[in-house]
């Protein structure tokens, strides 16, 4: 069975180095990108099973790269997990829309909690070949 990729969006290099090497123990295969665009760009090519996406980011918001997502028929079928301090009604209800099937804030959640976020996820969808 092929590893599991995770795209970890994140501009935070310490956080995303932290849970990057984390999940990696787990198992998965992580890509990083540190902005939108970038973001974006390796979601064309690389096609992972899960995004994790924080929104405040440089040069493409999350909520951008979200409704760039959400309007891709190719993309959209990719699970999103936002993982952001973000934590407004109406962010949260503007995420739901735009199809996240999780929200998690950073400062009520550890690394630990949110690997095993990430396990449930994976195990909820399967990739689709």
């Amino acid at each position: 069975m092929d590893q599991a990729k995770i795209l970890l969006v994140e501009d935070d290099n310490f956080l995303s180095t932290i849970l990057a090497n984390r999940l990696k123990k787990e198992g998965f295969v992580v890509q990083q990108a540190f902005d939108g665009q970038e973001a974006l760009n390796m979601l064309k090519a690389e096609q992972p099973n899960l995004i994790i996406l924080d929104l405040i980011l440089p040069k493409k918001s999350g909520f951008d790269v979200l409704e760039t997502i959400s309007n891709d028929p190719q993309l959209n079928q990719i699970p999103v997990v936002v993982f952001s301090n973000l934590g407004q009604d109406s962010d949260l209800e503007k995420i739901k829309a735009l199809g996240a099937v999780e929200y998690h804030i950073k400062v009520r959640t550890s690394v630990e909690d949110f690997t095993g976020v990430v396990k449930d996820i994976m195990a909820r969808f399967p990739k689709k070949t």
